[in-house]
């Protein structure tokens, strides 16, 4: 990774799906060369020598992953991510007219580069395990949308014909109650069942709770009183079916997933450190390890990781009036890891769970509590990530009792 005071040309990069855009200045400001290329093997090839010719460089793109940033990184260039709000606030630098193509964008965030970039955060050359993990952690996430996708239009058909379901069954995420459809999918096929089947498909799903079981029988008994026309029983019950279908395999490759973020999360040397976070758990404890620990490697300190998370209020100071507002502009994926991670540690960590309280009897709203417990556990990890050590509940409350913590003095019920 060059120096940025070493360096002698400054490029921009405006990237597509199927071209790019790149310009090269000196450090006059001069425009030393204005390409656009395929994106093909051979035309990244002739692109990256072309930019070697020019001397030491270091490029400036927008977006922080993707073939185009593997590609410099492997090239050996120094890489600067650009946030798409800063990248159109330098376009308009210099076209204040609105005017917008791709060699201005490249342009813009070249001369940007050369002017601002000595302040800018270089990319570091990416760790294949953390990037692997980062990726499969992002494509479950979105893979756990598309199941909850899948289970609001499986609870909207239900309503429409089958509302005895819906009340027998709180939590549509759990694969008993889709096997409960497939094995009944109609209020009329349910009936006609009777109770020696509806008993036995409690036992088998490991539904039969004596605090329950009465409950659902009775629902089961009279699920036809009360349901759809015949028309929309016949229509809905097969969609009902398809999407139960579909949520099953989104299931089974979810696990997939999961075993192999499993996997590496084992393999990596941190691991351990991210597994010690109350409430992380095998599913938030990789997310936070891809998401955090690199960007503490690189010099992110614990007020960069807030900001990054979007715990951190925005400060607006003008003249005499002070005011602090949401963040809107951060990682989007941190944000709401760390917003389930801080939930979660309510249910395992007294302190947490005091600190979340003392804020709701403030009048704060449930996610502004999360973001300000959020806000103390990224400072928490942002140490423990520079140290080394694990995360020692006894060892944290001695910290707050030898400073005199106002977490001691609060009644931890709320």
């Amino acid at each position: 990774m060059t120096p940025f005071t070493e360096l002698t040309a400054f490029a921009g990069l405006d990237w597509a799906s199927d071209h790019h855009d790149i310009v090269v200045v000196d450090a006059a400001g001069t425009r030393l060369e204005s390409l656009r290329f395929d994106h093909t093997a051979a035309a990244w090839k002739s692109a990256l020598e072309r930019l070697r010719a020019l001397g030491t460089l270091a490029v400036a793109i927008e977006t922080t992953h993707g073939v185009a940033v593997q590609q410099l990184l492997d090239a050996g260039f120094t890489v600067y991510p650009v946030v798409p709000k800063a990248a159109a606030r330098y376009r308009g630098r210099k076209a204040p007219a609105g005017v917008k193509d791709d060699q201005l964008d490249a342009w813009s965030l070249a001369d940007a580069l050369r002017v601002d970039g000595h302040g800018w955060q270089p990319l570091p050359p990416h760790d294949a395990l953390v990037s692997e993990l980062r990726l499969l952690c992002a494509d479950e996430v979105q893979f756990i949308g598309q199941r909850t996708a899948l289970v609001n239009q499986l609870q909207a058909a239900l309503r429409e014909y089958y509302p005895a379901a819906l009340e027998a069954f709180d939590d549509w995420c759990a694969v008993s109650a889709w096997r409960f459809i497939l094995a009944f999918p109609t209020p009329q096929k349910l009936r006609a069942a009777g109770k020696r089947k509806w008993e036995k498909f409690l036992h088998t799903n490991k539904l039969w709770r004596p605090q329950t079981k009465d409950e659902r029988l009775e629902i089961f008994a009279r699920a036809d009183e009360f349901c759809g026309s015949a028309a929309a029983t016949a229509a809905k019950s097969l969609q009902a079916v398809c999407l139960v279908k579909m949520l099953l395999t989104v299931e089974a490759q979810l696990a997939v997933y999961r075993a192999r973020i499993e996997k590496l999360f084992g393999d990596h040397p941190q691991s351990g450190l991210f597994g010690s976070l109350p409430g992380a758990g095998a599913k938030l404890a990789p997310r936070l390890l891809s998401l955090v620990l690199h960007r503490v490697e690189e010099g992110v300190d614990a007020a960069g990781l807030q900001s990054l998370a979007g715990t951190a209020p925005v400060t607006i100071k003008s003249g005499q009036i002070t005011k602090r507002k949401i963040r809107h502009h951060c990682d989007k994926d941190l944000r709401c890891t760390v917003h389930l991670w801080a939930n979660e540690s309510r249910k395992k960590c007294v302190w947490a769970e005091t600190y979340y309280q003392s804020h709701r009897a403030k009048g704060q709203s449930h996610a502004c509590a999360l973001r300000c417990l959020g806000q103390r556990w990224l400072k928490i990890l942002a140490k423990i990530c520079r140290t080394g050590e694990r995360y020692n509940e006894a060892k944290h409350t001695q910290n707050q009792a030898k400073h005199g913590s106002w977490i001691l003095t609060l009644n931890p019920a709320g």
